[in-house]
């Protein structure tokens, strides 16, 4: 059952785990690459700054971005900024999030989110939470997947394995970690079934795309290759 309050405080909880690693590093860091291609450890930073604002703007009912350009010129544009300019930005929207996440409010309301995607208000500091923990991986600074707390991973494969359930390029898929957790994706593809057995956190790597599934077992089939998120 989700829990817009306690998500909240995960958030926070995530949030001050991110801004101590963070003000450990140096102007030079900052510039050096994320291990998402392409992005640099600013960008992945101001991206968390302005998701942050993004999602006021989606509880207040305006729209996520003004478009997807603008949000691409508006990373681009933090991604330089001195860690010191970066912290600052990163707290303050985070305060800006955190205030407008304790108004009151209709979290049974439904909200839009990028590309006409729709969901409940209520599930929305979740999609912050994702935010905040993932991109703290990303950063590659010594915070790894096994580090995140278990509730948020095991929620986290929750949401990936519902959204790729009967995807027309995913066979019948059934994930399973060797404590007997188990999930059920895929089904619109050919094939299958496909049993992929591994760590909570190596099953949160592959179905977010942060790892390339060699660490888990498979049988009945090859790895399936997901779309991407």
């Amino acid at each position: 059952m989700m829990d817009h309050a306690d998500d909240l405080a995960s958030v926070q909880a995530a949030t001050e785990r991110l801004l101590t690693a963070v003000a450990a590093l140096d102007n030079a860091a900052v510039t050096q690459s994320s291990r998402l291609p392409g992005w640099t450890r600013g960008h992945v930073l101001a991206h968390l700054a302005r998701n942050a604002d993004a999602l006021v703007n989606v509880l207040e009912g305006r729209p996520m971005y003004v478009s997807g350009e603008a949000r691409d010129a508006e990373i681009d544009e933090g991604a330089p900024r001195p860690l010191g300019v970066q912290l600052a930005d990163l707290r303050e929207s985070a305060e800006r999030f955190r205030a407008v996440g304790a108004a009151p409010a209709d979290w049974s309301r439904t909200v839009e989110l990028r590309n006409g995607v729709t969901d409940r208000a209520e599930r929305v500091p979740f999609r912050r939470w994702v935010e905040v923990e993932l991109h703290h991986v990303d950063l590659g600074i010594g915070y790894e997947l096994e580090d995140l707390p278990a509730e948020f991973t095991e929620r986290e494969i929750d949401f990936l394995a519902a959204r790729f359930d009967g995807h027309a390029d995913v066979p019948s898929t059934t994930l399973a970690t060797a404590d007997g957790r188990t999930w059920t994706t895929g089904g619109g593809a050919d094939g299958g079934p496909v049993s992929v057995e591994g760590t909570a956190a190596d099953l949160l790597g592959w179905l977010a795309g942060r790892r390339d599934g060699s660490a888990l077992a498979v049988k009945g089939g090859d790895l399936p290759a997901l779309p991407p998120l």
